[in-house]
């Protein structure tokens, strides 16, 4: 049909970083979303769930889909030039890494810290991805979404997205909201963000005294080859676990007992703790049982050796939920959403 492609059945390995074998009810591949409201009044849509799917690279299938599932396959940029700050409006469909790519190499900067990301722009914001020191609600000046609720489709300022730490209105509401689009405003003049120490001595050993925004994207590029895993060797969803939130106190008695625990301020109340470290301090870095495992290369990383089912894999991080719980009174969260579970 115009504007979109439905599948029955829909075989969902292909479609998650994790390469878990699971089955949607329904697939729409959508390309153009001015077929959304056509397609979601089909009956066979309209009775049951929605899943919006970017790369599934932040998602874990813990068992088969009853529901359809909409992946954007849209695609293009526009150039809004502004003296200060030029905006681009992306499509959801696009590559996250491929549009960082792009813009570094015209001249626009503030994404570089962001390179190497999997996913697509779509999903960018629902998660309010983040690394290196930089979060992408920086840079947000508009979505666009169609609003199941409403039944129309929305514009949404950076304030109506109620960002948050890897969190947004989107993903409060997570069935009410399908991003059509995104757009960026990204400052000529902005400064480098050299928060995150490893990126300053990445560039000491490239010899680079004043980096460029592409120095930073290289340097970035370094630190995450090294560290993380490569989907496309193994599976996985890049970091699983959010690094957790504490009252103060509780963080300072923690690092009393653990004078190696790092601890950051994340407010007035609360400081923020080392998902990686805990884990790592449990011993289980690197390890698993049967195909389903910690990375041996970063502790916030759960893979996929082989053949893991979605069940085997949610059941290993619930023991490591279990394991940091127990050993430091400290409840882990899980960043990709999980789903097709019942525990």
């Amino acid at each position: 049909m115009g504007g979109y492609l439905l599948t029955d059945n829909a075989p969902l390995k292909g479609r998650n970083t994790l390469r878990v074998d699971a089955r949607a009810r329904l697939l729409a591949e959508i390309r153009d979303p001015t077929a959304l409201p056509g397609l979601l009044a089909q009956p066979a849509v309209a009775a049951g769930d929605i899943l919006v799917l970017g790369e599934g690279s932040n998602v874990l299938f813990a068992g088969d889909v009853d529901a359809t599932v909409l992946a954007m396959a849209t695609q293009g940029v526009e150039m809004f030039e502004d003296a200060e700050r030029p905006r681009l409006r992306v499509a959801a469909g696009e590559r996250w890494d491929d549009f960082v790519r792009w813009s570094l190499a015209r001249g626009y900067p503030g994404l570089e810290n962001l390179i190497m990301i999997p996913g697509t722009v779509g999903a960018a914001p629902i998660q309010n991805i983040g690394a290196y020191g930089v979060e992408v609600a920086e840079f947000v000046d508009m979505v666009e979404a169609w609003d199941t609720q409403a039944g129309a489709f929305v514009e949404l300022s950076t304030a109506d997205c109620a960002f948050g730490y890897r969190d947004s209105l989107f993903k409060r509401q997570p069935d009410r909201f399908i991003v059509t689009a995104v757009t960026f405003g990204l400052p000529r003049d902005r400064a480098p963000n050299l928060s995150y120490a490893g990126i300053g001595d990445e560039l000491k050993k490239m010899g680079i005294a004043k980096p460029a925004p592409i120095h930073i994207a290289e340097a970035v590029v370094s630190l995450r080859t090294r560290k993380l895993p490569d989907p496309a060797v193994i599976g996985n969803a890049g970091s699983f676990f959010k690094n957790p939130w504490v009252p103060k106190a509780q963080a300072q008695a923690l690092q009393t007992e653990h004078p190696q625990m790092p601890v950051w301020p994340a407010s007035d109340t609360l400081a923020k703790l080392s998902a990686g470290w805990l884990i790592d301090a449990c011993g289980l870095k690197g390890a698993r049982d049967g195909d389903a495992g910690i990375s041996n290369r970063h502790a916030l990383v759960l893979v996929n050796h082989g053949i893991a089912s979605g069940a085997e894999l949610w059941a290993f991080a619930q023991k490591v939920q279990r394991s940091v719980g127990e050993r430091f009174g400290v409840t882990l969260e899980p960043e990709p959403r999980v789903l097709g579970h019942t525990s």
